[in-house]
């Protein structure tokens, strides 16, 4: 027989995931029938079924995956309000300025030894790669200190061998970072503008990570060939991928990308996952910058996450690279506490505007009265 309680918690964990259809109903006045005596929430309520169906087509589980969560609403009172003013006193005024010197020492320290190596040691490529290493996890190790980053990661250590690809779930760039600074890992990742862009294109280009650019189809053959090439080396660094494409808000993951599945050699998943009581560590690339994202992170108490580093997975007889991608997916998944999505990722780059969204729901609304209205 099941248990009541057990029911209970499980309708009520599906009611907090679905989307409550009037947050997305036209502001300003209510819908009506002809009449002005039936509104439409009223006729929703009257049909679980099509209350479940409009929240589907008005707010998918999609849209969700790139929101940014706000952070549970103080109980504010006498009591807690000074509380939070020394708080704010605190990150802002002492737990800022030691921050940025700390990561100023780390640069000046970094640059000072990675100039002299990078142009003195050319002819001595071995070395120079392996001292460049090893500076690139230190800067690393200084961002994550900027952030007063407490990271626990579990499982051996990553080691560089040929013919195999790691892959992880991403959140924001600094997933990068924190896994840089166990591991001279080189990435593929999406060529960015500004100081980021010139970094990737000197600093970690010595790394031996891959650039791509999204907008430039003739891209994808050249990456595909740059991997395979890559792989098969054996003193390369070990390639990282984030095959979602795009930065998820932690609490899901979309579909992953073939291409590192394609590849012939073993995947190696990695799990991150970060606690969101510090802060939220999602970048939302198109309402801020990553320079105002490193802000948010050391203007924050911490940036705390777990990582880690999962049974090595190989092709199965008979298994397609997408469902390879998909079993390591969930097994990623699992392991970091994420609700897996059947969606691409890149649709994020080809959504319609805000404007558009409201002309369609509005008008959504108003043909489910106009059914009503006709039965």
């Amino acid at each position: 027989m099941s248990d009541p309680g057990k029911l209970n918690t499980s309708s009520s964990e599906l009611d907090l995931d679905r989307p409550n259809i009037e947050d997305y109903l036209p502001s300003g006045t209510s819908i009506h029938e002809p009449h002005g005596q039936l509104r439409l929430r009223d006729l929703l309520d009257i049909s679980p079924t099509l209350t479940e169906a409009a929240g589907a087509i008005i707010d998918d589980s999609f849209t969700r995956c790139f929101k940014s969560n706000p952070p549970e609403p103080w109980n504010w009172n006498v009591y807690l309000f000074p509380l939070w003013c020394c708080g704010v006193v605190v990150r802002y005024g002492i737990l800022f300025p030691v921050r940025v010197i700390v990561l100023a020492i780390g640069w000046i320290i970094f640059l000072s030894a990675y100039i002299p190596v990078h142009v003195l040691l050319k002819g001595h490529d071995k070395l120079r790669k392996k001292i460049e290493r090893y500076l690139v996890e230190l800067i690393c190790s200084f961002f994550v200190a900027s952030w007063t980053g407490v990271v626990k990661y579990h499982g051996p250590r990553p080691s560089m061998r040929p013919k195999q690809v790691f892959v992880s779930n991403h959140t924001s760039m600094i997933d990068f970072i924190v896994l840089e600074q166990m591991t001279p890992f080189a990435v593929i990742m999406q060529k960015h503008p500004g100081w980021v862009g010139l970094l990737q294109s000197t600093i970690l280009d010595s790394l031996g990570c891959i650039w791509f650019n999204r907008s430039e189809a003739k891209d994808r053959e050249t990456v595909a060939k740059k991997l395979r090439d890559h792989v098969q080396g054996s003193d390369n660094n070990p390639l990282l991928i984030f095959p979602e494409g795009t930065c998820v808000n932690n609490h899901y993951t979309v579909m992953f990308k073939k291409g590192a599945f394609e590849l012939g050699c073993t995947v190696c998943p990695i799990a991150v996952k970060y606690n969101k009581i510090f802060v939220d560590a999602f970048w939302n690339s198109r309402k801020q910058s990553f320079t105002m994202h490193l802000l948010q992170l050391m203007t924050s108490w911490a940036v705390v996450c777990d990582v880690w580093y999962l049974e090595p997975q190989t092709l199965k007889p008979g298994e397609t690279a997408i469902e390879f991608a998909e079993r390591v997916r969930d097994i990623i998944s699992v392991r970091a506490g994420l609700k897996m999505v059947p969606w691409d990722g890149y649709l994020k780059y080809s959504r319609p505007s805000p404007k558009h969204r409201e002309q369609k729901q509005q008008s959504f609304a108003e043909t489910i009265l106009r059914r009503l209205e006709e039965q």
